[in-house]
């Protein structure tokens, strides 16, 4: 895919991104501090991956789908900050032009199908939680290919969408991104033609892709609550609650930097402000999330003992 030219000839080829910090003296400490991030987070979720398939009491749909959450995570931050470090190595901030457009897909692609994973678990919580005498049934196996794979359907539609509606712009004077990852919000600022279509459909997207699946999980967790709150014992409604929290915790999180970083084009001028938040969506939110779920999970921590030291943990 390639840049369309102006009529006078002039087109943009390729862009600057001028990384998280300018300083040439600051890129070795950076590169450190997010090469051991990377690590960390790769490690982390195929930990809980592994954990997941060799521990027969996480053969759940939750776990499943918490599986499914771990792959996205590593790909998420394998779209953005492998490109960083690699670039931070060769003191080289230029991206290609279709470089900065497949990065801008895939992103938005993976990201898509987290929103999507998350809404199932939520589901999924619901049913265990409401519906318990028909969980099995209405949460089988096909169920879990099937929210599965129109995750990925919608995710995929949702970055396609994206990617063809920014080729479109005409990007004919500055090149340079203030960030360290190519994104929709920059490149609007780029671009040498209007705009306003562009956010528009952004908007109208994002309510599909953000605001239904916040909706489901909303709705799922009401009913929740209320099934909770019916439950006389106290180590009942404890054990109920402790299922979700981290899932709760989760969905706070990834909701709350999705909705700043996109719902607000045009109110501000894009800054420093900006990286922050997507530091939050690229390396914070994945990198946090198998902690969250294995803190106060003690079939997780089980699982995990056995993957690194191949035994079960002590009774």
């Amino acid at each position: 895919m390639q840049p369309k030219p102006r009529a006078n000839g002039t087109t943009v080829t390729e862009f600057i991104l001028l990384g998280l910090v300018e300083t040439p003296e600051l890129w070795p400490i950076v590169f450190l501090l997010f090469l051991l991030a990377y690590m960390i987070t790769v490690g982390g979720n195929l930990s809980i991956l592994a954990a997941v398939l060799v521990e027969p009491k996480l053969h759940t749909p939750m776990y499943f789908f918490l599986g499914n959450l771990s792959v996205m995570d590593v790909g998420c931050i394998s779209v953005t900050i492998p490109c960083m470090l690699v670039r931070l190595l060769c003191h080289k901030r230029t991206i290609p032009y279709g470089d900065c457009l497949t990065q801008l897909f895939f992103f938005h692609l993976l990201v898509g199908v987290d929103c999507f994973l998350l809404t199932a678990m939520a589901y999924d919580r619901f049913l265990a939680i409401c519906r318990p005498l028909t969980y099995s049934t209405r949460m089988n196996h096909t169920v879990q290919r099937i929210l599965v794979a129109t995750s990925w359907v919608c995710a995929f539609s949702n970055a396609l969408t994206h990617t063809v509606a920014i080729s479109t712009l005409h990007f004919c004077g500055p090149n340079v991104i203030n960030h360290f990852y190519c994104d929709l919000p920059q490149l609007f600022q780029l671009s040498c033609s209007s705009t306003q279509l562009n956010e528009l459909l952004l908007f109208a997207v994002g309510f599909f892709m953000a605001g239904s699946p916040m909706a489901l999980i909303f709705t799922s967790y009401i009913h929740v609550a209320a099934a909770v709150l019916r439950i006389r014992s106290a180590e009942g409604r404890k054990k109920a609650f402790s299922t979700c929290s981290s899932h709760l915790t989760v969905v706070t999180i990834f909701y709350g930097a999705g909705i700043f970083n996109y719902m607000r084009l045009g109110s501000i001028k894009l800054s420093d402000k900006d990286k922050a938040i997507g530091i939050f969506n690229t390396v914070i939110n994945p990198m946090v999330n198998p902690l969250i779920y294995s803190l106060r999970n003690p079939d997780v921590q089980a699982a995990l003992w056995k993957v690194f030291t191949g035994r079960r943990a002590a009774a």
